[in-house]
């Protein structure tokens, strides 16, 4: 449990396997919860684990229209009530609260700040909590580097000159991150300055090329004939 600034707030990753990582933040003086990042296929065990915990759910958070998986974000909101966020301009269905960039949002004791953060797509964004930053696919921790700009809405120009968004955050945030190999710790911003090869580079063509090698290396996503049309539409194949 993290405590800061008097408050209980308490992190946690809800999903201990696969790649896709989803995180529940709760303000413990009410009982009040975000989930950041869910899963479409795990919306039935989210709400168990929100009921059993005794919690609220108030927001859905999304940091991007995901090219890979199927967002769970629309669905929990009609079945809870909560609110449905991404940010301005997102294409993706059922949001409900869209929040620009430097936007706030409270809930309880806890507050989120958005740093727009466009490149892996246009509408990527970085949540901020007092000690932990949610990046999404736009920076990963360690060798990950950060999130392949070949995707539809991605752009290496635009993801390379919004890595400045990072200057503005304590070097020791935690980075949190949308996707990880298993076992992969997060790490604090800092830490990622010395081991994330993306945050070592000083221009773009290094980011660049290395960005290329990664496409090479990573292939094609499998997914995205599903993933994008149903974020897009609300729809979910059978």
């Amino acid at each position: 449990m993290q405590c800061l600034h008097g408050l209980a707030m308490l992190v946690e990753q809800t999903n201990s396997k696969g790649w896709a990582r989803t995180y529940l933040v709760t303000c413990t003086t009410n009982s009040l919860a975000a989930l950041i990042d869910p899963i479409v296929g795990n919306v039935e065990r989210d709400i168990a684990l929100i009921k059993e915990k005794g919690l609220v759910l108030k927001y859905v958070i999304g940091t991007h229209l995901h090219a890979d998986h199927i967002t769970g974000g629309w669905e929990l909101a009609a079945k809870t009530g909560c609110e449905f966020v991404m940010l301005n301009g997102s294409p993706c269905y059922g949001v409900t609260n869209f929040v620009s960039d430097k936007g706030k949002l409270q809930m309880g004791g806890v507050e989120f700040s958005f740093h727009a953060s466009p490149g892996h797509t246009s509408d990527s964004m970085c949540i901020e909590i007092p000690g932990f930053l949610f990046t999404g696919d736009f920076l990963f921790n360690g060798n990950g580097g950060a999130g392949r700009d070949d995707l539809p809405g991605g752009s290496l120009e635009v993801h390379w000159k919004a890595l400045a968004v990072l200057q503005s955050i304590n070097e020791n945030t935690v980075i949190m991150s949308g996707h990880e190999a298993p076992g992969t710790e997060a790490q604090s911003l800092l830490w990622n300055r010395e081991h994330n090869p993306v945050l070592q580079m000083s221009s773009f063509e290094e980011y660049k090329s290395w960005q290329e090698s990664e496409w090479e290396r990573l292939g094609s996503v499998s997914a995205i004939g599903v993933a994008l049309p149903a974020n897009l539409s609300g729809e979910v194949p059978q």
